[in-house]
């Protein structure tokens, strides 16, 4: 069967599980002949699920929302990986301590659509009124080319002073430190911010519902091609760089080993409904949610016995 993932960044660590699943051919061991499209924003890549234009999208789960209002006609299938996944990193001459939220305060920051969500609330959750302390949250400048990629964009963006800091994925994160541009302020995986915040959204892969309920045989063979993936990529991370060189420039595929050796701690399935829990709460602290779906709503419930064993979230 033929299927189309889209996915609102390449070149990034983010997503990386359902790329490395499309390169080192577990959908195709699954029967999946599966193509990789690039759609950003994320919730242009929700929006054309809804429209049938792709079968999956590997993005942020609560990104859902966009498309389809109070999770009608959606599930998340799996996770790629635990956690709220962004960073926020700031000019390095502005001196910014780990985990002080008051650097924000008069400063523009770049995010990208519904990425920027997470952000608003975790600031609001910290003590910052955005409006009283005149925080610009707002897109990157140059960030909404056709191929380009969020977070290294955001990192140039950074260096040449368009803005005062970003709240992007890690690889931006990785090029801005190692320029010397950006300092890491908040690691949210890594348990900066308020503890709610791990928990506001995830790597995860979205199908539309008449995907599960049609051809739940398919559902199944996409979550056991992630998973496989996540086995693959923790028994030999240098596969990292393989599928690196073929989707990223060589600088960034360079780094790309690197960052997924540090995030393979959180490389799991497993959807919780403790997750769900957070990621609703969360979503109607913003407004885009409502009402109180059932775990069985958001989650395809049919596949969780494929994702194998919880882990632990490192102290969250």
């Amino acid at each position: 069967m033929k299927m189309k993932i889209a996915v609102p960044d390449l070149i990034s660590n983010s997503y990386f599980p359902v790329e490395a699943a499309v390169e080192l051919g577990f959908f195709k061991e699954e029967g999946i002949d599966a193509e990789l499209e690039l759609i950003f924003p994320v919730d242009k890549a929700y929006h054309a699920l809804r429209e049938g234009t792709v079968d999956l999208v590997g993005g942020s789960a609560h990104s859902a929302l966009a498309a389809f209002p109070e999770w009608r006609g959606v599930k998340l299938l799996c996770a790629q990986a635990q956690g709220m996944y962004w960073f926020l990193v700031m000019r390095s001459d502005l001196k910014a301590r780990r985990n002080d939220l008051s650097v924000v305060k008069g400063k523009r920051i770049g995010a990208a659509p519904w990425v920027e969500m997470g952000l608003r609330r975790l600031l609001q959750e910290g003590g910052i009124d955005i409006e009283r302390d005149k925080v610009q949250i707002s897109p990157v400048p140059g960030a909404q080319g056709a191929g380009v990629n969020f977070g290294v964009t955001a990192a140039r963006a950074l260096e040449e002073g368009k803005i005062d800091g970003f709240w992007a994925n890690g690889m931006g994160t990785e090029v801005a430190v190692r320029s010397g541009a950006g300092v890491v302020v908040l690691d949210v995986r890594r348990g900066d911010g308020p503890p709610s915040c791990f928990n506001y959204t995830m790597a995860s892969v979205a199908a539309a519902d008449r995907l599960i309920d049609g051809s739940p045989q398919v559902a199944a063979a996409a979550v056991r091609a992630i998973v496989k993936t996540q086995a693959a990529l923790k028994a030999n991370v240098d596969l990292a760089t393989v599928v690196g060189k073929k989707y990223f420039p060589s600088s960034e595929a360079a780094l790309i080993a690197g960052l997924i050796e540090r995030d393979l701690p959180y490389y799991d399935a497993v959807i919780s409904e403790e997750f769900v829990d957070g990621m609703n709460q969360f979503a109607r602290d913003l407004g885009i949610l409502h009402g109180h779906p059932a775990y069985g709503d958001v989650v395809a419930t049919g596949v969780r016995d494929l994702w194998g064993e919880p882990i632990s979230t490192l102290g969250h």
